[in-house]
């Protein structure tokens, strides 16, 4: 799979070469495990993810034109989905970031044992990240729309 982003690639590609559901949970509580903790003053309104049921945070960073994000959230594993996500889009421009196209999510397989919620909060947290992107980009340009 093609993502535009080799750390995300890796991490579908992982996640999809295993037929075993409990596998892949296990390896998102890993990466939830490895997550650093969200720094108080970043839990706010405008970093909250909307749409999940569990409380998420996502914050981005633009720091040299390559984006760096923190997050977390109170239930495991989605703080192990947005780990994922943290990992896989960690260090990418807010270009490459707005363009991933959420079709790798197929390909990883957790849809199959994701509740409809949890894949529904992982699009959401996906989408947040690419929001927070986008506005970076146009800050960026100086656009406005």
């Amino acid at each position: 799979m093609d993502t535009g982003s080799p750390a995300l690639d890796r991490i579908v590609d992982r996640l999809g070469s295993t037929g075993d559901a409990k596998r892949r949970y296990e390896y998102i509580l890993w990466l939830a495990k490895k997550l650093a903790p969200l720094p108080d003053d970043l839990r706010q309104e405008a970093f909250k993810v909307k749409g999940c049921v569990s409380q998420v945070f996502v914050v981005g960073r633009l720091v040299e034109g390559k984006l760096h994000w923190q997050g977390d959230s109170d239930a495991q594993i989605t703080k192990g989905l947005l780990a994922l996500l943290i990992e896989g889009l960690e260090g990418l421009t807010p270009r490459e970031v707005a363009s991933i196209d959420p079709a790798f999510i197929a390909a990883t397989g957790l849809q199959a044992s994701l509740t409809p919620s949890r894949a529904n909060g992982f699009l959401n947290i996906l989408r947040m990240m690419q929001a927070q992107a986008q506005q970076f980009e146009r800050s960026r340009t100086g656009a406005d729309s």
